[in-house]
């Protein structure tokens, strides 16, 4: 027998309703959204919120609902005694990515600044962030030290080194799209750089002291890209030094264009498949499996790095170009022994 809707539609708001009929218009007419079943829940569940927002004094709108009504909201379902008004973290998680979504359309609708409580009540939470993290978000897979500690020098054979002849001199025979790999790898681990970052470099990003052009790099400018904010990220001393080598081969070689990291010897950009086949080819050569976690368990390794150091997770956070609740995934690995990298 099919389920009675929780709440009845005359009872929701016109204002509340008519938001979420225009998103629910546009995701139909994207194709988004096309199942019956699944269009039928989502207006269960907006009624249920809808039902709340108006059953208060005074009423919840769009405009005036915050965090905190999403915090009585979700604790007044979770103390539910009907099993279909309770919620699970799930259930929760996929309630406020609704309330987020139609927040959003109405204010795009209607040209105006959005209601960000929904984002906020989420960042606020990882507990139902997360909620899906068994099958869509796992734990951070790292380097191990002994792992790190050999990719590093895997990665410093490529530029000059203090020491005997063969130190010196071994970087001599690597072409410049050797080491152009090995330096963008040097970067996802010292650096914390996804592979967007890396190709979205350009010969602007390197950041060094004041007045002290001729020293290796300590920080990258990262580059808006899509979504993401521009940023800047510090780097470990030893991919500082491979960065400097490689701006000094670059330079030597005058390949022109501004990007960092170029695909050919003209300038092109470099691709976001020919990217991940070089990375994942080093790895393979480095003797990592690139099938485990490829550059993304760098950047988790880098991430680590910096919160056993002590450095705040808001500040890593920031350098990585995530919200602060996503370092709540390296909680239960970062009480292991301090990282060397």
């Amino acid at each position: 027998m099919q389920s009675l809707p929780l709440f009845n539609a005359e009872l929701v708001g016109p204002e509340l309703m008519r938001a979420f009929e225009s998103w629910l218009k546009d995701q139909q007419a994207s194709g988004t959204l096309a199942q019956p079943s699944s269009i039928e829940v989502y207006r269960e569940m907006w009624h249920a919120f809808a039902g709340w927002c108006l059953g208060q004094s005074p009423a919840m709108t769009i405009e005036s609902l915050r965090m905190q009504d999403l915090d009585a909201f979700i604790s007044a379902r979770d103390g539910a005694k009907r099993a279909d008004l309770a919620l699970t973290p799930r259930h929760a998680l996929r309630l406020v990515r609704l309330v987020d979504r139609v927040l959003r359309h109405f204010a795009a609708a209607d040209q105006m600044a959005p209601n960000n409580a929904a984002a906020q009540w989420l960042a606020k939470n990882p507990q139902v962030r997360f909620a899906e993290a068994a099958s869509s978000d796992p734990l951070p897979v790292v380097l191990s030290n002994a792992e790190a500690k050999h990719l590093i020098a895997f990665l410093s054979a490529a530029r000059p080194r203090p020491g005997n002849a063969e130190r010196r001199e071994g970087h001599a025979g690597f072409t410049w799209q050797v080491l152009r790999n090995r330096v963008a790898i040097g970067l996802h681990l010292g650096g914390g750089l996804t592979p967007a970052d890396v190709r979205a470099l350009t010969l602007a990003s390197p950041v060094r002291r004041a007045g002290q052009t001729q020293e290796r790099p300590t920080k990258l400018f990262i580059p808006a890209s899509g979504s993401a904010h521009a940023r800047q990220t510090p780097i470990a001393p030893w991919a500082g030094e491979l960065l400097q080598h490689w701006l000094q081969v670059r330079a030597e070689l005058r390949i022109p264009g501004e990007f960092l990291f170029p695909a050919t010897r003209t300038g092109k950009a470099w691709s976001k498949q020919s990217h991940y086949a070089a990375t994942r080819a080093l790895l393979t050569s480095a003797g990592l499996q690139s099938d485990e976690g490829g550059t993304f368990r760098l950047r988790h390794t880098f991430a680590l790095r910096q919160l056993r150091r002590g450095t705040p997770p808001e500040e890593v956070a920031a350098w990585l170009g995530v919200e602060p609740a996503v370092m709540e995934r390296y909680r239960s690995v970062a009480s292991a022994p301090a990282d060397v990298v």
